[in-house]
């Protein structure tokens, strides 16, 4: 499976327990109780809310995939290429996801 259409995500995203697609065309997001884990950022892109050490962990691992914009580094976000590794992706996802259930 790859990652390049954001309905690929929404499949892989709603299959985690508790995790809802909400927002609009152009910013589509998913969220657990209303915390965010993923969300549709620039053409291209999702933003992933992980916690620090797993998305500097992400983006040593896979340079290509993942990236922290500078307006991000004092965020716990990481910017995900779809077109990227998509299980890459989807680990990010789910460890996202893993951190909004506590």
């Amino acid at each position: 499976m790859t990652l390049d259409e954001l309905d690929e995500l929404d499949e892989f995203a709603t299959s985690l327990l508790g995790c809802k697609r909400k927002g609009h065309p152009g910013r589509v997001a998913w969220y657990v109780d209303d915390r965010l884990v993923v969300r549709q950022d620039e053409l291209g892109t999702v933003l992933v809310r992980v916690d620090r050490d797993d998305r500097d962990r992400l983006v040593e691992a896979h340079p290509e995939t993942f990236g922290v914009p500078p307006r991000w580094e004092t965020h716990r976000k990481v910017q995900a290429e779809l077109d990227g590794d998509a299980d890459a992706i989807r680990e990010a996802v789910r460890l996202a996801w893993q951190s909004q259930r506590r």
